[in-house]
């Protein structure tokens, strides 16, 4: 009993949790994730595929992030456990995959960041929708949630193009694995805000995967909209009690 008192005192002092419960329930992560995310989206996908490095910074941030966010809200073991053992797989074989080029690990590596982001998806959802005021860091993680879908939706159209090739015509057919990283995550993000463009689906898995995510991207900001002004009011009504 000493013993367990002792270490409580101990980790109380470094303020290990704390530190991490303040940086998420000020919601300072959800902006910080989302800034990451458009960086990389708009910013060095476009350059990567033109063959300019630089991913490779983005996506520790992001992993770093992402960590962070698991251990400080996703506290229950049963599921937070799971998460990070993704993230660290997902990390591995993404790392592999860049120093042994292989299509096996391209091709599981592109699974385990489908699965990776739509877990992540979940952590900033709790996080936009805990109890507290609305703020503008709310705002950015609604945006970070709708590209964590769209860059989940760009992953499995990623791992279909890979498993079967032909699933997708393109205009300009991708060279390499940056490539068409590049252009799935563009088809993905014209397809989630019903925009269109010169890529299309061919196969019947592909043409209602694309059904579903463009009917994904009409659906969720009108609910997310709705949860928020619901989260608003509710917290309004607290306050006057």
């Amino acid at each position: 009993m000493t013993t367990t008192i002792k270490v409580r005192s101990s980790a109380e002092k470094l303020n290990l949790p704390t530190r991490g419960s303040a940086f998420w329930s000020g919601n300072l992560g959800l902006t910080l994730i989302m800034i990451s995310l458009v960086i990389m989206i708009f910013v060095v996908t476009p350059l990567q595929e033109a063959g300019v490095p630089g991913r490779f910074v983005v996506d520790l941030v992001i992993l770093a992030l992402m960590v962070s966010g698991v251990l400080t809200v996703d506290r229950n073991r049963a599921t937070g456990i799971p998460v990070l053992v993704f993230l660290a797989l997902t990390a591995v074989f993404l790392a592999a995959g860049r120093l042994y080029p292989t299509p096996g690990l391209h091709q599981f590596g592109s699974v385990l960041t489908t699965i990776t982001l739509l877990l992540y998806f979940r952590i900033v959802i709790l996080v936009l929708f805990r109890s507290g005021p609305i703020t503008w860091s709310r705002v950015h993680g609604g945006i970070c949630a709708y590209l964590l879908l769209g860059l989940a939706w760009a992953s499995a159209f990623q791992v279909m193009e890979q498993a079967a090739p032909g699933s997708f015509r393109f205009v300009t057919p991708p060279a390499d694995f940056d490539q068409l990283i590049s252009k799935m995550i563009y088809y993905s993000f014209s397809t989630l805000t019903t925009l269109g463009c010169d890529v299309t689906p061919v196969s019947p898995i592909a043409r209602s995967l694309t059904i579903a995510e463009a009917t994904t991207g009409s659906l969720f900001p009108a609910i997310l909209i709705a949860a928020l002004v619901a989260l608003a009011i509710q917290e309004q009504t607290r306050a006057g009690e």
